[in-house]
């Protein structure tokens, strides 16, 4: 019977090996996968490129008052510029242009990125282009053109003294 017990004992050991052994593989495999789908959604984060290339289709989006970014990048899926609504809303969080998103209508190319659709869609970028419009200045004044101002000289031809800022005709 010692010899029953002892064969009983060792093909339960094995098993028991076995089972751990499995259990560790199947535990690698599923730690190695999601690692990696980690990585790849880290990656497209900060890499993620355009979803076409070249000049692209261009597509009107409008962005209501009311739209949160997770409408919005549901919004750009729908429309084909971007692949994931999920990550633009950790790209939009993530951005320098966090929380500045303007409603309006804009037109925007599969051939953009989403940072580059996040940076057309903010109000940040609208106050960028308003500050680069200068208004040109004459170089020459144009009231010293037409109109002639007393000086010393005339002061002393007629006689008189002009008064502070008279203008003469």
């Amino acid at each position: 019977m010692d010899r029953r017990v002892d064969t009983r004992e060792i093909i339960i050991s094995v098993f028991s090996v076995a089972l751990k052994v499995v259990i560790v593989v199947i535990a690698a495999m599923l730690i190695y996968k999601y690692a990696a789908i980690g990585y790849d959604y880290g990656y497209r984060i900060f890499g993620e490129g355009p979803m076409t290339t070249g000049e692209g289709r261009k597509v009107s989006v409008t962005i209501g008052s009311d739209m949160s970014v997770k409408d919005i990048g549901q919004a750009l899926e729908n429309k084909g510029l971007i692949r994931d609504a999920k990550l633009f809303v950790i790209q939009e969080r993530l951005s320098e242009y966090h929380g500045t998103i303007a409603p309006g209508i804009y037109e925007l190319s599969t051939a953009m990125t989403a940072d580059q659709m996040i940076a057309a869609m903010s109000s940040e970028a609208g106050k960028d282009t308003e500050s680069e419009e200068i208004e040109e200045v004459p170089e020459t004044n144009p009231m010293l053109e037409t109109e002639e101002y007393y000086t010393e000289e005339d002061a002393e031809d007629t006689g008189e003294e002009p008064a502070p800022g008279e203008v003469t005709e």
